[in-house]
């Protein structure tokens, strides 16, 4: 029983916390390198969100909602890629959504199923401090 005498119950801050002590959680620079090392960045933020913030050219754009049917590999509705040991490094704006997405798909079998901490904000961020570091350095 809870505090507030409910059966069961946990507030948001209670069940991300728990998603992301599942996760090592990845920077934007550790998710890129991943990404080139073979791992499939997923942007799960709505169409909307990403024509108004923009997009990563290297993520592979599966919204939300359809998630989990897409990267279970025993769904109608997989990608062809699909499989239990893919390296997936889920991208939402600002890294909560991503957390718990995450999780849902380690629940799924995906073990190896992660987030960027900070999300798109995060990385776009980042992006501008390495591609601030090129210019100077040429």
């Amino acid at each position: 029983m809870t505090a507030d005498g409910s059966v069961g119950a946990r507030t948001i801050d209670e069940v991300l916390a728990e998603a992301r002590s599942r996760l090592r959680r990845l920077s934007p620079a550790e998710a890129d390198a991943a990404h080139r090392a073979g791992a499939v960045v997923v942007d799960i933020r709505p169409a909307a969100q990403r024509a108004t913030e923009g997009e990563l050219p290297i993520a592979t754009v599966v919204e939300r909602n359809v998630l989990e049917w897409r990267f279970d590999p025993a769904s109608d509705a997989a990608l062809p890629f699909a499989h239990h040991d893919l390296e997936v490094v889920v991208l939402c704006q600002e890294g909560y959504t991503s957390s718990l997405a995450a999780a849902a798909l380690q629940d799924l079998g995906v073990h190896r199923a992660t987030d960027v901490i900070g999300g798109y904000a995060a990385w776009r961020a980042w992006q501008g401090t390495v591609t601030r570091a090129f210019e100077r350095a040429r």
